[in-house]
């Protein structure tokens, strides 16, 4: 009896071990999977350039998603050290033109039409979410 009571607290700990072992592997594993804000901001950036069911608006301008995302890209470069965010990003980016003030929209095979602030920050959810990888549009 007396070493099955030095043995116990060993075992006890043994279990616990591994019992607790798995959710701080979880933990760190999620901590990992948490994208910086510069994945969030090349995620979308990829999620415009796949656009396959709509276009990207841009000066009254239809345009396919890769020469959506370079332009959004040339523009990210100008505004770099103002953005901080992926929302930054959308913000300063994505949204509008500087030269003539319009509203950039996505516009859709029915013709309908959202603002490409409202569209990005769907996929930004998306992504947040970890489900960027199945963006659609």
């Amino acid at each position: 009896m007396a070493g099955m009571t030095r043995t116990l607290p060993t075992v006890v700990a043994a279990a616990m071990a591994l019992l607790l072992a798995p959710l701080s592997g979880a933990a760190r594993a999620d901590e990992r999977k948490a994208p910086t804000e510069k994945e969030k901001i090349e995620a979308l950036l990829k999620a415009v350039e796949q656009m396959t069911d709509a276009k990207f608006v841009r000066n009254g301008t239809a345009y396919e998603g890769k020469a959506a995302a370079d332009h959004m890209r040339r523009k990210w470069k100008k505004v770099e050290k103002d953005v901080q965010t992926a929302r930054d990003f959308i913000r300063l980016a994505g949204t509008k033109s500087y030269e003539t003030g319009e509203v950039y929209k996505v516009r859709f095979k029915d013709g309908r039409e959202v603002e490409s602030a409202t569209w990005l920050t769907e996929r930004l959810e998306e992504i947040e979410k970890g489900q960027g990888e199945g963006v659609r549009g």
